[in-house]
C-alpha cells in the first residue's frame, strides 16, 4: 500500500537489536543511503555479537553508536541529540526483549534511552522465534506499543534460522521496511484527512448473561476494531469507540465506552449519533437468554437444561436505518462459508454502504490473530485485499473512508 515518495534528505536513526536477522540491517542501510537518506545507527550489545560496528559504520558512512556511557559519544552527540536529531526512528530487528523494554519504559542501555527520549515516530520490524512472537507476554507488549502510537512492519511468515523452525516471526525484508518508511512519511498529509469528522466504531464481542456465572459470547479479540479506531484518530477524526469486553488496551487518542451486552452496545452507539461515519466491527451476539437466572443454574440429574433464547437487536441495521444515519455506514461480515455470497446478502439486508467480509473459520486464524484478509463489498462489486496485519487493514480502510467522505460518502 506504499505511496512511494522521495526519501532524499531524510534523517533516520536505525536501532539494531540482537538476533541473527541483524545481518539484514546492513542491506537496509545500503538501500536507504541509495535513496539519499542520512542513516545514524545505534547498536545494542547483543547486535554486536552478530555484526560489527566497523561494518555498520562503513556502510552508513559514519560511526555506529554503542554505549550509553561512552564519554566521547556523549560529548560528540549525546543520546538526547541522537533521539531528537532525526525524522524517524527505525528498530530493526526489534527483538522480544526490546519490545518488552519499550513497553515498560526501561532505559538501561543506549538504545533504550534513545527510544525513551525521542519525540519522533518509531517504526519497529520485529524478528524472533515464532513461539516467542506468539507468547502472551509478547502479544500484550505488541498491543501496548500499538496503543502508544508505535508503528510496525512485519513480522513475516517463513523459515527461521533454526533448523526445522517455521512460522510468523521472520523479519520483513529490507525493501519492505523501506516501503514502510515511505508510508510513514507519506502519511503526514493524511494526518488531517479526517480532521473535523466524527466517527463511531464498535469493537469486540458482547456477553449475554445466562446466570451470574455463565454467558453467551464469541472469540472476537477486538484487535481489528480497535486498530480502526486508532487509525481514524491518527487521521484527525474525533472517534468514539464502543467496546465489548476485550483484553487489549484502549487505543490512544480515542474516547472509549465499555459495554457488555448487545443492548448496551446499541444504546451507546445510538447515543453517539450524529457522526459522519460508523464502522460496525463488533461481533455482536445474535441471541441472548430470554430470562437471566438470579442464581447459578445447577444440574438436576434429569434432562439437559433447556435454554430459551431471543434475538438481540441488530446494531448495524439500526444504525443504517436511523433517523440520524451517518453519511457512510460500514459493516463487517465474519463468515465460515460462502463468504462473498453471505456478504452481498448482508449488504442488502442491513442497508449499509459497505461490507468488509472476512473468513473466520478455524484455519484462517483471523479470530484472535494478528493478520486479516478482507474483501470490500459494495454495490459496485468486490475488491479483494491481500493478507496483511490488522493495523495495515485499518490504515487502508480509514484512508478509503476519508476519500469517500471527501467525495460525498458511499462511493
Amino acid at each position: 500500500m506504499s505511496l512511494t515518495m522521495s526519501l532524499k534528505g531524510k534523517r533516520i536513526l536505525l536501532v539494531i537489536g540482537g538476533g541473527i536477522a541483524a545481518y539484514k540491517s546492513l542491506d537496509l542501510i545500503r538501500r536507504l543511503r541509495e535513496r539519499g537518506v542520512r542513516v545514524r545507527v545505534v547498536m545494542t550489545r547483543a547486535a554486536q555479537e552478530f555484526i560489527t560496528p566497523l561494518s555498520v559504520g562503513a556502510i552508513a558512512g559514519e560511526r555506529a553508536f554503542t554505549d550509553l556511557f561512552d564519554q566521547a559519544s556523549e560529548l560528540e552527540v549525546g543520546h538526547i541529540r541522537l533521539a531528537r536529531e532525526t525524522d524517524l526512528v527505525v528498530v530493526a530487528p526489534a527483538t522480544a526483549d526490546r519490545m518488552a523494554k519499550m513497553t515498560q519504559g526501561i532505559a538501561d542501555d543506549l538504545a533504550a534511552a534513545v527510544l525513551l527520549a525521542t519525540d519522533k515516530k518509531i517504526l519497529l520490524a520485529p524478528a524472533m522465534n515464532p513461539q516467542m512472537w506468539a507468547h502472551p507476554a509478547t502479544r500484550r507488549n505488541h498491543s501496548r506499543l500499538i496503543s502508544d502510537g508505535r508503528l510496525f512492519v512485519g513480522p513475516n511468515k517463513g523459515e527461521m534460522a533454526e533448523s526445522g523452525e517455521a512460522g510468523i516471526g521472520r523479519i520483513a525484508e529490507p525493501l519492505e521496511i523501506v516501503a514502510a518508511i515511505e508510508d510513514v512519511f507519506s502519511m503526514e498529509p493524511e494526518r488531517i484527512a479526517l480532521a473535523g469528522r466524527r466517527m463511531l466504531v464498535t469493537s469486540g464481542p458482547t456477553r449475554e448473561p445466562i446466570d451470574p456465572v455463565r454467558y453467551i459470547s464469541n472469540r472476537s479479540s477486538g484487535r481489528q476494531g480497535h486498530a480502526i479506531a486508532h487509525a481514524a484518530a491518527r487521521a484527525g477524526a474525533d472517534v468514539l469507540l464502543v467496546s465489548g469486553p476485550v483484553e487489549i488496551p484502549d487505543p490512544e487518542g480515542v474516547k472509549t465506552v465499555h459495554v457488555e451486552t448487545a443492548r448496551e452496545m446499541l444504546e451507546a452507539a445510538e447515543a453517539a449519533l450524529p457522526v459522519d461515519a460508523a464502522v460496525c466491527v463488533a461481533a455482536v451476539a445474535d441471541w441472548r437468554a430470554e430470562a437471566r437466572a438470579r442464581e447459578k443454574l445447577k444440574k438436576t440429574g434429569d434432562a439437559p437444561l433447556a435454554l430459551s433464547l431471543v434475538e438481540n437487536p441488530d446494531v448495524l441495521a439500526r444504525i443504517s436505518h436511523h433517523a440520524l444515519r451517518p453519511k457512510l455506514v460500514v459493516g463487517f461480515a465474519a463468515e465460515t462459508e460462502k463468504l462473498l455470497e453471505n456478504a452481498r446478502a448482508k449488504l442488502k439486508k442491513k442497508g449499509c454502504d459497505w461490507i468488509v467480509a472476512n473468513d473466520v473459520s478455524d484455519q484462517s486464524g483471523v479470530l484472535g490473530g494478528e493478520a486479516n484478509q478482507i474483501h470490500l463489498v459494495t454495490e459496485k462489486g468486490v475488491e479483494s485485499w491481500p493478507l496483511q496485519t490488522k493495523e495495515a487493514v485499518a490504515g487502508a480502510l480509514v484512508k478509503r473512508i476519508a476519500d469517500a467522505l471527501r467525495r460525498g460518502a458511499n462511493s
